[in-house]
């Protein structure tokens, strides 16, 4: 959907979010300030990509968390074709996992959602300044993140077997290795997540944004 700007010297901002009550409040603040103007709306990365291609805007706010194609995905795509391209994410995820992959994509600001109605024009203006928008909650659990040590790849397929309930057995035979490698496998995730047990590397792993319930 979109809708051509009043004024060739305002800002053309694209707006992607799956949530059609969210994408349309959105579009209500900032089209309240005068020189902003929204001229594409999407509701999937997909369609976020394809817009930004056809309008080319000054600034694309996108959520991280969309159907199909994600938000990371769609940074990152955007940014191959346009590297100048300007993205500041909007989310409700607050994972450090979250914050760095979107940041590591290509986003020049990270927002939280519980934030919008104080911080959503100031971060829309400086990252169409050029500057970078990163909140001190945000940039706290950048922080945190550094303190841990990365999980590989075969490591994050374990954890998400165990978030089911399955029993190291269950897990072996799922993944195909052996019952002592699982085990061997949760020893170093319990390392690398500072935690005692199982369920608190479960919970840890949901609040850095390593796992989705």
């Amino acid at each position: 959907m979109t809708s051509p700007a009043s004024s060739h010297s305002r800002v053309r901002i694209l707006v992607a979010d799956d949530h059609f009550v969210v994408r349309s409040g959105l579009v209500a603040l900032i089209e309240c300030e005068p020189e902003l103007a929204v001229i594409a709306q999407a509701s999937d990365g997909e369609q976020a990509v394809a817009l930004f291609r056809e309008h080319q805007p000054d600034l694309a706010v996108l959520d991280l968390r969309m159907p199909g194609l994600g938000g990371r995905e769609a940074i990152e795509q955007i940014r191959r074709e346009f590297p100048a391209a300007r993205i500041l994410v909007l989310t409700a995820y607050n994972g450090d996992e979250d914050i760095h992959g979107a940041l590591a994509a290509g986003a020049s600001g990270y927002l939280l959602k519980s934030s919008t109605g104080d911080d959503l024009i100031p971060a829309i203006r400086q990252v169409c300044g050029g500057g970078r928008w990163i909140p001190r909650d945000v940039a706290s659990r950048l922080a945190v993140r550094e303190r841990f040590e990365a999980l590989t790849p075969r490591e994050l397929d374990v954890l998400r077997e165990t978030a089911k309930g399955l029993a190291n057995k269950e897990i072996a035979a799922t993944l195909g290795i052996t019952e002592n490698t699982v085990k061997d496998h949760l020893k170093h995730i319990l390392g690398k997540l500072q935690v005692a047990g199982r369920t608190e590397a479960v919970t840890a792993a949901v609040q850095r944004g390593l796992l989705e319930l």
